[in-house]
């Protein structure tokens, strides 16, 4: 559609007397709509700051012929609408009255959404956090989170009264430095009022806390975690270690399911929980194990791998905040390993000195992966005595609807803390990229799907 022809469109809609701006400046305020708007008539209502960009807003006239004349003039001048030097385009809302000219965030309640810009969670303790807004009366109660906007609290006052004198004296300012940690500069506080009047708190941690109610249960692994995060020897800020990470996968060219990642996780020890979720558009997992030594191992050997050869399906991992995982037994999307499952019984075998009694290894030393190179592009079958409770990788598809390839296969990863005779897992190279026959030296590796080494890939 012609540039023409969208203007046409744009002003031969249907008549109304609110008006909808877009392409405004970034927080454009009442008062410079107003001042657009006012030559042309009365504005008896306005709505600012709409859309995910904030850059758009609606006006209400007193009268419909008003909002045709404003239309009308921008329609036939040379200049276009401006406000701060920025072209403004208008067109007739859908709606025939603004019902409401506050977002939630503007209507006064006894519970404000703080966010807390330039620091990350852990930064600023729950302490410092009551310490700063018991400041303007009783805090009743406090839950911290994180979301995509950032580090966010909600904290609750006995009235708005107490919550508006709150946010009127700290709302753009910043925590007194001497609170924060040496490695913070400054945080600003963001602050509107939430639709919450009443936080459910259902237990004290260093993420939640209830004021009124001392007798409410403490969930003291949640508390071990409030330490501040330590700082290295080099001078910068260190992770605190857990036992369950979060693995964020990049370059998504292949699927990756539940087994999928047990199978790539189980070779550095006992995999009790698996979590997978989508945030952001990105696919995520928390996998959880018995140990911090455990998680550590298995963290520092698959950080920045990738579990597909050419790059696909990159792993980048780092510690969760949670120790233990609430997650279904047995599902498309979780599994719960430390729980027995009639299918997951029926395959287990015994496990010896250095297997995984839940999950067996990728390889096994005394047998091949491959038994042949199977002709005709078949997928090779597994021994299934060598999967454990894992399936193999025939459940993983061989490619999406859109890809002519066969699904490459996945390296190795050698399990760290391990002497190199004793692991069937021990690699000549630390990052393998095919599946190697151990019963015959130096023949090629073998891919899913028949494929040679010398075949590309076309995602």
């Amino acid at each position: 559609m012609s540039t023409s022809n969208q203007h046409q469109f744009r002003y031969t809609q249907t008549p109304s007397k609110v008006l909808h701006l877009r392409n405004l400046p970034w927080e454009c305020s009442e008062e410079e709509l107003i001042e657009l708007c006012n030559p042309f008539g009365k504005i008896v209502n306005t709505k600012c700051n709409v859309g995910a960009n904030r850059n758009q807003a609606f006006v209400e006239f007193v009268d419909l012929n008003q909002a045709i004349s404003m239309v009308s003039y921008y329609a036939s001048s040379s200049e276009p609408a401006q406000v701060r030097g920025k072209t403004v385009y208008i067109q007739y809302s859908n709606r025939h009255e603004i019902v409401n000219n506050k977002s939630p965030g503007d209507i006064p309640g006894n519970v404000l959404l703080v966010t807390i810009e330039g620091v990350e969670a852990g930064d600023v303790s729950i302490d410092v956090i009551h310490l700063v807004f018991s400041a303007f009366g009783f805090v009743h109660k406090i839950a911290t989170f994180e979301k995509t906007a950032g580090f966010q609290a909600l904290i609750q006052f006995t009235d708005a009264e107490t919550a508006s004198s709150a946010r009127e004296a700290l709302d753009g300012r910043s925590i007194p430095r001497y609170l924060l940690p040496d490695h913070v500069g400054s945080c600003n506080l963001r602050i509107s009022y939430s639709a919450h009047r009443d936080l459910n708190i259902k237990f004290q941690s260093n993420r939640s806390r209830d004021y009124t109610n001392p007798m409410l249960p403490v969930n003291h692994s949640a508390m071990e975690g409030a330490a501040q995060p330590t700082i290295g020897p080099d001078g910068k800020r260190r992770e605190p270690e857990s036992n369950v990470l979060l693995a964020s996968i990049e370059n998504m060219q292949y699927a990756v399911t539940v087994d999928v990642i047990n199978t790539v996780f189980s070779a550095f020890g006992t995999i009790q929980k698996i979590a997978m979720f989508e945030k952001n558009g990105q696919t995520q997992a928390l996998i959880q194990y018995p140990d911090v030594v455990t998680a550590a191992a298995a963290r520092e050997a698959l950080e920045g791998h990738c579990i597909y050869d050419g790059g696909y399906c990159k792993l980048h991992l780092s510690y969760s905040r949670h120790t233990d995982l609430n997650v279904k037994a047995f599902s498309d999307k979780s599994r719960d390993y430390t729980v027995p499952h009639p299918s997951l019984v029926a395959a287990q075998v015994p496990a010896t000195a250095w297997q995984n009694p839940q999950a067996a290894p990728m390889y096994h030393a005394g047998a091949p992966a491959f038994q042949t190179q199977v002709p005709g592009g078949q997928v090779p079958s597994w021994d299934p005595n060598l999967q454990s409770v894992r399936p193999s990788y025939i459940s993983v598809p061989g490619a999406y609807p859109v890809q002519t390839g066969a699904v490459p296969p996945m390296p190795a990863y050698a399990s760290t803390g391990m002497p190199t005779t004793s692991s069937p897992l021990s690699q000549s190279s630390p990052n393998p990229i095919g599946i190697s026959h151990p019963g015959a030296p130096g023949s090629s590796p073998v891919r899913p799907g028949g494929a040679s080494p010398g075949q590309h890939y076309y995602g």
